[in-house]
């Protein structure tokens, strides 16, 4: 039994476990619509597109707390600062972004994160975002397999 196990977990592609076509951000929008996004969609991990289609970035939750100076990100906390509307996407995203294609296998996408001390990988095919795969969906995985 723990073969077969194996051999599901070995064989299982980022297209099996990513979130398809993930909500996105503009890198001219404020961190304020970026954060409203996030709490929205209950996400931590945003996709920033330029207007002409193409990734150029990735916001997360992390980078929004670290660039408001906060020690927690509770929308609480946020909501009524002055910065959150002064500042862009553009201004703190995270613009060496990890990708892959959908047909990578998920161990692969876990070691590329390990790799690059990534949270999120941004999934291509061609030039186009169709997903994104975060640790949690790593993990989700892994522990599935089981």
């Amino acid at each position: 039994m723990l073969v077969e196990h194996t051999t599901v977990r070995s064989n299982l592609r980022i297209a099996d476990i990513m979130t398809r076509n993930p909500v996105t951000v503009k890198p001219g929008q404020t961190l304020r619509a970026a954060l409203e996004t996030m709490d929205t969609h209950e996400c931590h991990h945003l996709p920033v597109i330029s207007p002409n289609g193409h990734l150029v970035g990735v916001i997360t939750a992390r980078e929004c707390r670290l660039a408001l100076r906060l020690p927690e990100l509770v929308r609480d906390d946020w909501h009524n600062l002055e910065t959150i509307d002064q500042l862009t996407v553009r201004d703190i995203m995270n613009t060496n972004v990890v990708v892959a294609e959908p047909d990578t296998l998920a161990k692969e996408a876990a070691r590329l994160m390990l790799l690059n001390y990534a949270t999120c990988i941004a999934i291509l095919l061609g030039e186009t975002l169709v997903g994104i795969v975060t640790v949690s969906d790593i993990l989700v995985a892994f522990v599935s397999s089981f």
